[in-house]
């Protein structure tokens, strides 16, 4: 089974879920659903491949239940994920 590659332009994995870890240009990192500051505007990652990448960033692989057949469809899973492991308060 071959490996499946991001889709280009898709950006999905660098909106959707929240990043704890310091981003450069994001110190305190990014809430779901907020957008990298280090994705352009073509939705490329600028640190993709340089070591201040966040190690989060490098754990996320790319696959079909998570990329779906679109970018839409990324983003949804992936904010399903982010609700599904969200830590909620006690009443």
């Amino acid at each position: 089974m071959l490996a499946m590659q991001c889709r280009a332009g898709c950006g999905a994995c660098c909106i959707a879920p929240s990043i704890s870890s310091p981003i450069p240009g994001m110190p305190l990192g990014k809430k779901a659903g907020e957008r990298c500051i280090q994705l352009t505007q073509d939705n490329k990652c600028m640190l993709f491949g340089k070591p201040e990448r966040p190690s989060v960033c490098l754990s996320i692989a790319p696959s079909h239940e998570m990329c779906g057949d679109n970018s839409s469809d990324a983003i949804n899973w992936l904010i399903a994920l982010e609700k599904a492991t969200t830590p909620h308060s006690e009443p």
